[in-house]
């Protein structure tokens, strides 16, 4: 066992800025790999060069390390070794249109080829009749027309002749041939047909008759004569149109040789243009067979259909999902507000006549699509809290293709919608997180761990060796650098450092959180504008963090002014027998403080009960419930060995009203104990933490600083007196980065700080006596703290047994 008082020295780690051989940190070059990360960069470069299936990565660390700024300039190295991938558009599908058709260029050919399809829909756009010379075409189709005119009179001609010498004649009428009654040479009406004889009108009936069925046995030859010359007309049309636009598609399958569903999008839209050549050269209609005149009605209701139809080019234009770069490299891609739609694409639609419409000219790639073939990074609590991105995202990995998905959502309009072809994956996942978030993936997630095989593992701290601080000031310049501030003097350097080791906890470490470091740095760099400095000094780095406890310390200040009006009980002088300060630390979004607390202790007889009052009312956490079971499993280990304890103890922190967890008291609420047990005083002007294990040994804790510089707070408040202090486990004494004040009255012997190793040399610093070590027979020196422990409990032991039997009779 010792006791050892530290020295001002042991308190704060200092950097010494000669061991810097530059003047500014202008003079230093930019650090771009991370400090002290090589675990996690030997994982990242593990996971992205391995091919196989799941190898993607997760990179676990604290917010603010630069984990994705580190996975990002990694990537793009990478990223540059590697083939560009191909691009990507969607067509229309002409024989199931609800299924546009993917097809991949290689980097670059997507727009050409989108560019050269809009240069043919233009040309298309122009009145094809007027580059088909008219003077030929006009010709052949008169030839066609008067090869079937010339059929068609020699019928009538030969009908005519059947009719010669008959009473009726032949009416050329829109409908065909009609037969009509003659009388004198003339036509006559049906009045003057009633008005004839029954002869004279069985004889005309007659003579219809037999033309009308000589006219019926040829009737299906007229119909076939309109059908071969409509035939023939279209193919002529066809002829003429192939012949104009055949080049300028075939020019575009010879631009992009060799991609086959490039040539077969062109021929299927070459047949289209022949399949409806009068949507495209409308003076071809003409030649067709004739339409009868519409009446308005009609005329306004063709009008509406046209309107409603669709744009007779668009099934022609291209959609271009990914276009990439000739000889860029792989894609990066970060993907900061990952949605479904965002991640793997979606489909758009309009509303149209009272439905919700679409076609693929409105497919949207996502950001699957555009690092395909590349890395994808992604923060995973973003990812997991969009609905349906998370399942999207396992579904694209384990099929090794995107397709676009409609989210399953109710809505009061028709929709119509598309089901693209889906496209081939080829992507490394990259997703940041913190290690809470990871462990809860892995054991909630089956499926977790087989999509994302690599961990990356980034640390919040690094080790401050002196090789490690001069790289930690090239890191500093370069923060200076990228934000384009003020450049850094050596004594500036050198308080950043030690301002991050206080970050870190640890003499011997640094803080990797870069965050704060670039915080600090900024807010610096205003204070050296501010005094129209050329470049930031260590009093602007000084100025900077009591500015930053200055903005965040309201609530501190307010428990100090509650401290010294006595609002909050607290005693920094004299000795009270089963009281003693205890010291907490107070954590908010924005900072965390220490302040003491009394922690009060009474016994009386009983039968070994140690109530925990914040327990029984359930403000004690689990961690700090624990710490007093192993108080109580010391304390009847050491002194009831070989008899009951028989009293009854209460333990509390008193005025506490929030809850209390951790076990960093136990040491505290042990002397307390002991104290009320024994009947002696403990000195007020000490304030304790640590926690224990069942053999008295004194466990390290966390936030010594603060809970040292909260109980210092308090006594300056309230007067140093040269005999106030704190103690701690000697396990923490690496921890120490106390506060300059602080270390200033250390020096001056105002405050003492004290480390220990076991409880009893807590015990003899808090009583003033020693405490006493147990011989074989388990028996302590007497005058000692635990020797009149063991004495008060043998008197509590008789008493009880006197009053069992007072009470129950003989036991």
């Amino acid at each position: 066992m010792a006791i050892t008082k530290l020295s001002s020295q042991e308190l704060y780690r200092k950097c010494d800025p000669q061991k810097f051989d530059f003047t500014t940190t202008a003079d230093l070059e930019e650090r771009l790999s991370a400090l002290g990360q090589d675990r996690a960069i030997s994982a990242v470069e593990l996971g992205i060069n391995i091919k196989s299936r799941g190898y993607n990565l997760f990179c676990l660390g604290p917010e603010g390390t630069g984990k994705t700024s580190l996975v990002k300039r990694i990537l793009e190295k990478e990223g540059k070794l590697r083939k560009t991938p191909d691009d990507w558009v969607y067509v229309y599908n002409f024989e199931e249109p609800h299924k546009p058709i993917a097809i991949n260029f290689n980097a670059g050919d997507a727009v050409r080829f989108q560019k050269e399809m809009d240069e043919f829909i233009s040309f298309l756009e122009q009145d094809l009749s007027g580059m088909i010379r008219d003077d030929i075409y006009e010709e052949q189709i008169q030839v066609i027309k008067e090869k079937y005119l010339a059929k068609r009179n020699e019928y009538i001609k030969d009908l005519q002749k059947k009719a010669k010498g008959k009473k009726v004649t032949l009416l050329h009428m829109p409908m065909g041939v009609v037969v009509a009654p003659m009388k004198n040479g003339e036509i006559i009406s049906p009045d003057v047909f009633d008005a004839l004889s029954e002869d004279e009108k069985n004889e005309i009936m007659a003579d219809i008759n037999a033309m009308q069925e000589e006219i019926a046995s040829h009737q299906d030859e007229t119909p076939e004569w309109e059908e071969k010359q409509a035939e023939e007309i279209k193919k002529l049309q066809s002829k003429f149109v192939k012949s104009v636009v055949k080049k300028p598609l075939d020019e575009i399958k010879a631009h992009f040789k060799g991609n086959k569903k490039v040539a077969d999008f062109v021929k299927t839209v070459q047949n289209y243009i022949l399949d409806n050549i009068t949507a495209f050269v409308p003076n071809f209609d003409k030649d067709n067979k004739p339409q009868p005149e519409e009446d308005s009605m009609a005329g306004l209701l063709s009008q509406l259909k046209s309107q409603q139809e669709e744009d007779k080019f668009q099934k022609f234009k291209v959609n271009v999902i990914v276009k990439n770069v000739p000889d860029s490299g792989a894609p990066i891609v970060l993907l900061d507000h990952p949605t479904q739609g965002n991640l793997v694409g979606k489909v758009e639609r309009i509303q149209q006549f009272g439905a919700l419409v679409t076609d693929f000219s409105l497919i949207k790639g996502g950001a699957l699509h555009n690092a395909n073939g590349g890395f994808l990074l992604i923060d995973a609590r973003k990812l997991l809290i969009q609905p349906y991105s998370w399942d999207s995202l396992k579904r694209a990995l384990q099929a090794k293709e995107i397709k676009i998905e409609a989210p399953s959502e109710d809505t009061s309009f028709a929709t119509i919608s598309l089901d693209p072809q889906p496209i081939p994956l080829d992507v490394k996942i990259v997703m940041t997180g913190d290690s809470e978030l990871y462990e809860l993936l892995s054991e909630r997630d089956p499926d977790f761990k087989d999509f994302f095989k690599v961990e990356a593992d980034f640390g919040g701290i690094i080790d401050r060796t002196e090789e490690n601080e001069i790289e930690y000031a090239k890191l500093i310049g370069s923060l200076s650098k990228k934000k384009g501030l003020r450049s850094l003097n050596r004594q500036a350097v050198a308080r950043v450092i030690e301002y991050s080791s206080r970050l870190a906890d640890d003499t011997e470490k640094l803080t990797a959180h870069v965050a704060s470091i670039g915080d600090l740095i900024r807010e610096a760099d205003y204070w050296a504008r501010k005094s129209k400095a050329s470049q930031i000094g260590k009093n602007h780095i000084e100025q900077a963090v009591k500015s930053q406890v200055y903005r965040s310390d309201r609530i501190n200040q307010m428990m100090l002014e509650q401290i010294d009006k006595g609002t909050i009980l607290m005693d920094v002088k004299g000795e009270r027998v089963g009281q003693i300060n205890g010291l907490v630390v107070y954590n908010f979004t924005r900072n965390s403080f220490g302040k003491p607390t009394r922690i009060t202790t009474q016994v009386r007889l009983g039968r070994g009960e140690f109530i925990n009052i914040e327990r029984e009312v359930m403000m004690s956490g689990p961690i700090h419930s624990k710490g007093v079971l192993i108080l109580q499993s010391l304390i009847a280990n050491r002194f009831a060995k070989h008899s009951p304890l028989s009293l009854s103890a209460s333990i509390v922190f008193e005025q506490s009203y929030g809850g209390v967890d951790g076990d960093s008291a136990s040491s505290t609420e042990y002397y307390c104990l002991i104290s009320a047990i024994a009947e002696v005083p403990i000195k007020q002007s000490l304030a304790v933490t640590g926690s224990i294990n069942q053999f008295g040994e004194i466990q390290p804790i966390g936030g010594v600083n603060e809970k040292i510089e909260g109980f210092f707070d308090v006594c300056k408040y309230n007067g140093l007196t040269g005999e106030q202090g704190c103690i701690i486990p000697r396990t923490n004494v690496v921890n120490l980065m106390l506060r300059e004040d602080v270390i200033e009255a250390v020096e001056a012997g105002k405050f003492h700080i004290y480390a220990i190793d076991n409880v009893d040399d807590g015990i003899e610093l808090l009583t003033g006596i020693k405490a006493g070590k147990a011989d074989n027979q388990g028996r302590f020196p007497k005058g000692t703290v635990n020797y009149m422990v063991k004495e008060n409990l043998e008197v509590y032991y008789k008493d009880y047994m006197k009053f069992a039997k007072e009470t129950h009779g003989a036991i």
